[in-house]
């Protein structure tokens, strides 16, 4: 079994008809409603902190 990683994430969301602004619709809302679940799961599929800080901040600025 393979391990999720940011790849096959964005390959998921791929095969589901979810878009690269689908995905930041995503992180926003994710962000906005659950900011400690959306670190933990950035964290799940293994970005480094400062990758994380970014992903989170454009979130932010996405909301």
């Amino acid at each position: 079994m393979s391990t999720m990683d940011v790849k096959s994430w964005i390959e998921l969301f791929e095969l589901v008809g979810v878009d690269k602004a689908g995905r930041q619709r995503w992180h926003a809302e994710f962000e906005r409603r659950y900011p400690e679940g959306h670190q933990s799961f950035l964290e799940w599929l293994g970005l480094d902190k400062a990758h994380i800080d970014e992903v989170r901040a454009g979130s932010r600025k996405t909301a």
